[in-house]
């Protein structure tokens, strides 16, 4: 059973094929959703190009989150190709090197503003754009992490950004909801993407996890994208403002 068939959606924040946003645009596919892309520059659409053609989406479109015109330009684009859209999913977040390395007293003004700008007023962003295509029923997914409940070991800045992602989250949904729209969050164990290549240690936040998490085992991208099928499909038309655990159960214990 295929449970986006006949859907269109847009996935914003796919870097390469392990990205996060690559497993969820993967398993959408699977489930027959036609999908678009977004890109930052160039350099990522050459990146992103060839990955969304291996799923039959010659559909890319340009977008720095931070610049509001690009978002608005995206979601023309797709009310004059597609007319409405049933889901979308943002994957997108940044924060400085320093400010994740330095202590947290001493995080910059100019990093903080750009990445609450990057990890959370462009989800904001994106679907006051998105309100006029996303139809009756349809669902937004964005990303976030057990950093924006706990400190977690070295992600200082991105742990207060996503904090305000899952507040925006529960926000979009009251405001949205009314159309019908819902609005969800997956926050995913730790996974090794190139986004995570910017926390330092990394790879000891992977093995402290394992062992702590309930099924002794870390997750994967396609773990990830089998969640996002359902919570962007009509099998969870009744849940929005949620933030869903993609974990191995990690955030239940008291690791």
């Amino acid at each position: 059973m295929k449970l986006l068939e006949g859907k269109k959606g847009l996935i914003m924040g796919v870097a390469n094929q392990k990205s996060i946003a690559w497993g969820v645009a993967e398993a959408c596919h699977q489930h027959g959703a036609e999908l678009a892309f977004t890109y930052l520059n160039e350099t990522l659409e050459r990146r992103v190009r060839p990955l969304a053609e291996s799923l039959g989406s010659t559909f890319l479109l340009p977008c720095d989150v931070q610049r509001d015109d690009e978002i608005q330009a995206v979601f023309t684009s797709i009310e004059k190709e597609w007319g409405k859209l049933d889901f979308l999913v943002h994957s997108v977040a940044f924060a400085k090197g320093e400010d994740l390395n330095n202590r947290f007293s001493l995080t910059s003004r100019e990093g903080f503003h750009l990445a609450m700008d990057v990890s959370v007023y462009s989800f904001i962003k994106t679907m006051a754009c998105a309100k006029n295509v996303l139809g009756k029923d349809s669902s937004a997914l964005t990303m976030s992490y057990y950093g924006a409940q706990k400190v977690v070991p070295n992600y200082r800045m991105m742990g207060v950004a996503k904090a305000a992602l899952e507040a925006s989250v529960r926000e979009l949904a009251v405001d949205l909801g009314p159309d019908q729209v819902r609005v969800n969050a997956i926050s995913a164990g730790p996974i090794k993407t190139l986004a995570a290549s910017g926390i330092s240690d990394f790879r000891d936040l992977l093995n402290y996890f394992e062992p702590r998490a309930p099924l002794r085992r870390l997750i994967s991208i396609e773990n990830v994208g089998s969640s996002a099928v359902y919570l962007l499909s009509d099998l969870a038309s009744a849940v929005t403002g949620e933030v869903h655990y993609v974990d191995c159960g990690f955030n239940v214990t008291a690791a």
